[in-house]
């Protein structure tokens, strides 16, 4: 049962991360912010920041966790200058033990962040003076080595 509901997660995770670049559109400026984004004190994933003034989009949202595993995909939408966003998620992310692996700007941002057994993705969506953040949290693949077999 739970690796019917891990598998359909980690789908879920997989397709969002190879479509959601799809959309981008270079002509997205997001309109000045404020100079210093802050962290929520009620985060869903209590170790993944989100800028103070972003809500949850619910109805294209979901997360799960059982037995130590975390599989999300959370959106949000706020007021913010795209580049703070960034910078707000270059602070904040070491601050909860995630390390930076790469960044990505060109239209829409994407963060890629990650620890022992979990990868982070993050996602910024420019429009207007909106941005929607999109938090990717799964775990990491688990890489098995091939057993040695003796020479014959």
């Amino acid at each position: 049962m739970i690796k019917k509901i891990l598998a359909l997660g980690l789908s879920g995770y997989l397709v969002l991360g190879l479509f959601g670049c799809a959309g981008m559109d270079k002509k997205d400026k997001a309109a000045p912010g404020p100079a210093m984004l802050e962290s929520q004190a009620r985060l869903k994933f209590a170790d993944v920041p989100v800028p103070v003034g972003f809500k949850l989009l619910p109805q294209d949202s979901y997360s799960f966790e059982s037995a130590g595993v975390r599989v999300g995909v959370l959106r949000y939408r706020g007021k913010a200058n795209v580049d703070e966003v960034v910078n707000f998620y270059k602070e904040q992310m070491p601050l909860y033990n995630w390390n930076s692996l790469n960044i990505v700007e060109y239209g829409d941002r994407l963060l890629n962040f990650d620890r022992d057994t979990e990868t982070c993705i993050v996602g910024l969506s420019p429009k207007g003076s909106q941005v929607t953040i999109t938090v990717t949290l799964g775990p990491k693949s688990q890489i098995h080595k091939k057993s040695e077999r003796p020479l014959k």
